[in-house]
């Protein structure tokens, strides 16, 4: 592959599949998620987080009113979830540290020590098997009591508490960290979280919810990014970053409004918080200009909060590698909310476009998910063209399958299309390795085993290893994609002789 000259490089398509090794430092993982594995809710002195609350609702918008109060029980059950990390072969583990079981009421106010301790045994539990742990501090269950007394992201205090919190964890594990993510896919917080009101916390503000959580978002996480690097950075020796989430647009038609609409769309999404990060600090010129004319037209003052020069300066270059989530396409075209004073204040109408899935496009048990690969290498080079080339760590890439959730026997554990969905994933990472020179150093699969899946509960199965919820042990056992995706990692990636 490597002595293949420019001429023959250009002339492979969108579709064609390449043979060939992964750089040979290439970091290759699996990713969870604390809510999702844990269990334990209440157990141990953890307090209660957002997603506690939200599926204890009387009226529960969760699947089966599914909750995670015992999920795939990792609090009790770490050490069998270390050994399938060992069976893979995998590099590292990225897992998140659930705020509230560290920090009851969210505050240093009260320091859980057998939260602590828990995690001390997974990260010591994983350095033994020479796994290296990527910890993630946020992955979107907020203490409810920060919820409750201050309007969570919404707040300005919430900045503050972030920095405690991630300088406690930098204190308690940075020893041993070398590989820190700050939030985890702060879109999916800010607009179905605080805007929509779909997810944990259910707070619903379309015109302005979505703008005011993202700011107090990015500098909280540009606040514990310059925590690590002014006091812990010299002796632990770590990197700590941001996980963002987009989607590919596609644009519906090769029309310039459509393909216009497609640039609005990654401002919306990848760019409100990749642009003031990796590029000046601020929001992007495309989404200034939107949600500027959208208010205007509508005899609003403007919605999308200022930043000033001392929070640009805080927020610009706070990271050290672009942590990327990544699953799917979508197909997007113009359509224009703006007519005067009926301009509904909304930021989805803010976009000027609408969303629609390709029928063609092979489908999953998840209505918002279709095997899309392509997408993959287009928004791999995209970061590289429009954030200055960062170093990349693809921090989750996965499926769910059709008809997965009511398999039995064998055939819940012959998963060939999520095989398929893991070998066309992956090799669009290397063609734009190698073909783009893109700068990708890692890749984790979402995710290590079936868990609990947010608004769709244990319906949605992405696991590498399949859970029992069932059972009292909550025995998991490895899926024909778990031996596929050891054998990639033990080849660092695709060999001829395999196919």
């Amino acid at each position: 592959m490597d002595e293949m000259d420019g001429d023959i490089l250009n002339k492979i398509t969108r579709d064609d599949f390449i043979h060939g090794k992964f750089p040979q430092d290439f970091m290759w993982g699996v990713a969870t998620a604390a809510y999702q594995i844990e269990g334990a809710w209440n157990k141990g002195g953890k307090g209660e987080s957002i997603w506690d609350h939200y599926c204890h609702q009387k009226e529960s918008p969760i699947f089966n009113k599914d909750t995670g109060d015992v999920a795939c029980d990792s609090y009790n059950h770490y050490e069998r979830d270390v050994e399938m990390l060992r069976q893979l072969g995998v590099g590292f583990y990225r897992f998140s540290i659930s705020w509230s079981r560290i920090l009851p009421d969210g505050t240093l106010h009260h320091v859980n020590e057998k939260g602590i301790e828990y995690y001390n045994n997974l990260i010591n539990e994983l350095i033994k098997n020479s796994i290296q742990p990527m910890v993630t501090l946020y992955h979107w269950d907020l203490p409810q009591a920060l919820q409750t007394k201050y309007g969570g992201w919404l707040s300005e205090k919430i900045q503050d508490l972030f920095t405690d919190y991630a300088r406690l964890c930098f204190e308690r594990f940075g020893d041993r960290v070398r590989y820190w993510i700050t939030l985890n896919e702060p879109w999916e917080v800010a607009i179905p979280g605080y805007c929509r009101g779909q997810t944990a916390p259910g707070h619903k503000d379309l015109g302005n919810g979505a703008y005011i959580s993202a700011k107090n978002l990015i500098l909280s996480h540009a606040k514990a990014w310059h925590t690590y690097n002014k006091e812990f950075r010299t002796k632990q020796r770590g990197q700590i970053s941001i996980t963002l989430d987009s989607s590919w647009p596609e644009p519906y038609t090769s029309s310039e409004e459509d393909k216009k609409a497609a640039e609005r769309f990654l401002a919306f999404h990848l760019d409100l918080f990749a642009h003031p990060i990796f590029v000046d600090g601020d929001f992007s010129p495309i989404l200034k200009e939107q949600v500027g004319s959208h208010s205007k037209a509508a005899g609003n003052k403007p919605r999308l909060p200022a930043m000033t020069k001392m929070e640009r300066e805080l927020i610009k270059g706070s990271y050290d590698f672009f942590g990327l989530n990544f699953y799917r396409c979508q197909l997007v075209k113009h359509k224009s909310f703006l007519n005067g004073s009926k301009t509904p204040q909304s930021f989805d109408t803010d976009r000027d476009s609408v969303e629609v899935m390709d029928p063609s496009w092979p489908g999953t048990d998840a209505s918002w998910l279709r095997m899309t690969s392509f997408g993959m290498r287009r928004i791999l080079k995209y970061i590289k063209e429009h954030y200055r080339n960062p170093r990349i760590i693809i921090t989750e890439n996965g499926c769910t399958q059709a008809g997965e959730h009511d398999a039995d026997g064998e055939r819940a554990l012959e998963d060939y299309f999520r095989v398929d969905w893991y070998r066309r994933y992956l090799n669009e990472v290397l063609k734009a390795i190698k073909l783009d020179r893109v700068d990708v150093r890692g890749y984790a699969a979402w995710s290590l085993m079936d868990n609990f899946e947010w608004d769709d509960g244990y319906r949605l199965r992405f696991g590498l290893y399949r859970v029992d919820f069932t059972s009292p042990q909550k025995t998991r056992t490895p899926k024909l994609s778990a031996y596929y995706y050891k054998k990639i990692i033990h080849d660092n990636g695709f060999i001829l002789e395999d196919f």
